[in-house]
């Protein structure tokens, strides 16, 4: 299968602590990934390297063939905003926003009329489940349909990638399932390539692949794939 993403060698200090030590992945176009290691490990690290958040020491970070841990900040904020989708533990849903306005952003971000941006973020409401949420405020919202929010909002410009970090790790067990079940078959019918970090092993079972992170470095538990 062809890579969609890849790091190749990637070393990051934080100081004189280091977080990752020569690490390496590739995802394949399509594959969803899961990332797990104890706290500390240099998951989270390593997902924000390969998102272009973060700047490596060392190593390379390639997206679609081409190498981007070397672009320009200005270059590298386009990339999240036109292809890479977000999703985090707590949502980070803008408050003042309402819940439709907070799905559109991404849109609106990109050049789409607001008009347009809003009829497409409406779509996700019903397929959710969250009909009749549009004009919420996040502060008005269960955790579960928060983070369905902010599902929505990594996915509604059809990313080429999504990074999901910890999104089910704010909530109980039932609606984290629930939210794994929207995320895995909406990147699914989008051939959205996704990289997830977890320390849960229930969640971990969504992906196809699981890879763990020690020490900073990153090894195969096993060539099986989970599902």
């Amino acid at each position: 299968m062809t890579a969609a993403l890849a790091a190749r060698g990637v070393e990051l200090s934080f100081g004189a602590t280091p977080a990752l030590r020569g690490a390496d992945l590739s995802v394949a176009e399509g594959e969803i990934v899961a990332v797990m290691g104890p706290s500390g490990s240099g998951k989270s690290t390593l997902l924000h390297c390969l998102a272009g958040i973060l700047t490596p020491d060392a190593g390379e970070i390639h997206f679609d063939g081409r190498r981007i841990d070397d672009l320009s900040e200005t270059a590298r904020s386009e990339l999240r905003r036109d292809r890479f989708g977000f999703v985090f533990q707590f949502g980070q849903l803008v408050p003042e926003l309402s819940a439709v306005e907070n799905v559109a952003l991404p849109l609106l971000l990109s050049g789409v009329r607001r008009a347009a941006a809003t009829r497409q973020a409406a779509e996700w409401f019903a397929r959710l489940g969250l009909d009749g949420l549009e004009d919420r405020r996040s502060g008005e919202l269960s955790g579960g349909q928060a983070q369905r929010v902010a599902l929505a909002r990594g996915l509604v410009a059809r990313p080429r990638v999504l990074f999901a970090d910890e999104p089910t790790g704010a909530l109980d067990s039932l609606t984290g399932e629930q939210v794994m079940e929207l995320l895995v078959g909406s990147a699914r019918e989008q051939g959205t390539t996704v990289v997830l970090v977890t320390h849960e092993g229930r969640v971990a079972a969504y992906a196809d692949r699981l890879v763990m992170v020690r020490d900073g470095r990153v090894t195969t538990p096993s060539e099986v794939t989970l599902r």
